[in-house]
């Protein structure tokens, strides 16, 4: 049987200052700092981890941190340029007052495909949602002054621009397992698996609008869940056959990696489940301390003295 995806593993931007970065996402918005690592290609750059309770796949936000004077990036065509959050139905009045609070930029409230919609950016202009949601059955995490009752669950969605959508639909048609759901406004919607919050992806067509640049406020990849490293090995030969230009598995430590680009320019990532973010650290204890992998644990002197220390304060 062909090895399929199955909804969102996770999602990678480029930020500016790291402290800034923690403030609001472990903050604001009271998601749990699961790992503090480094970007295993460039060691002397933090590599952030955001999600639920136990960091599970579908609910991590990942992050490169840069500084404050790192290079601007441009949301654009080929690139992944709403990531959407789920929250549950009834939350979005919390969110609102709470945005408004902490003086977040909020774009407005709308109506997309039966959802309600509050749209607002983070410190670095990256685009983002939280989307209400009668279908979330995800546990929330009581975290300081955010109830369980309206904490994020995870994803909901992510919306890719692109200046023409079909070869793309093709791809996650074909290759990848989704089904097309519904259409409207240039915007087409696909789902994998048995759908619902964490599966949704969002082919935003605009053929006149520039092209995405990559930097601060810019998401670098989009990761999409597959179930272990057998699935993972087949799927990578199928792309190959098809064309497409595929990296080695690549070991994250806390999952194993392959990478290529869609055919509208978007970095794709098919992340293994397993083994998680435990595997070097206890649950209880996840994201207290910078965590490195065994081939970096002898330059740990220098990648701590080069990286700006930084706190996780409640939210």
């Amino acid at each position: 049987m062909s090895p399929k995806v199955h909804g969102i593993h996770h999602v990678t931007a480029m930020a500016g200052d790291p402290q800034q970065n923690v403030d609001f996402y472990a903050g604001i918005l009271g998601l749990r700092m699961v790992k503090k690592t480094v970007n295993f290609d460039d060691p002397f750059t933090y590599h952030f981890y955001y999600g639920d309770d136990a960091g599970n796949p579908g609910t991590i936000m990942t992050f490169f941190p840069w500084s404050s004077a790192g290079m601007r990036g441009r949301i654009g065509n080929g690139q992944l340029s709403v990531t959407s959050f789920a929250v549950p139905e009834g939350s979005l009045t919390f969110w609102e007052a709470r945005l408004k609070a902490h003086r977040v930029k909020i774009r407005g409230i709308s109506e997309r495909f039966s959802e309600t919609v509050l749209s607002f950016d983070d410190p670095d202009g990256l685009l983002l949602e939280l989307v209400s949601s009668p279908a979330e059955r995800r546990p929330g995490w009581e975290n300081g002054s955010i109830p369980a009752d309206h904490a994020i669950r995870g994803f909901y969605s992510v919306t890719l621009s692109l200046a023409a959508y079909e070869r793309t639909a093709g791809l996650m048609t074909s290759t990848l397992g989704y089904q097309a759901v519904e259409d409207a406004d240039s915007r087409f919607r696909y789902e994998s698996g048995t759908g619902g919050p964490g599966t949704y992806v969002d082919l935003f067509c605009q053929p006149s609008a520039p092209r995405g640049t990559m930097g601060v406020g810019a998401v670098h990849h989009v990761a999409w869940r597959i179930n272990d490293d057998e699935s993972q090995l087949q799927l990578r030969r199928e792309l190959l056959a098809s064309g497409y230009q595929v990296s080695p598995v690549m070991d994250r430590n806390y999952f194993h990696s392959i990478y290529f680009r869609e055919p509208g320019g978007v970095l794709f990532e098919v992340a293994t489940d397993p083994p998680g973010f435990a595997v070097d650290e206890p649950a209880e204890s996840l994201g207290q301390s910078l965590k490195l992998p065994p081939w970096l644990e002898k330059e740990r002197a220098l990648i701590e003295q080069n990286l700006t220390p930084v706190t996780v304060r409640k939210p």
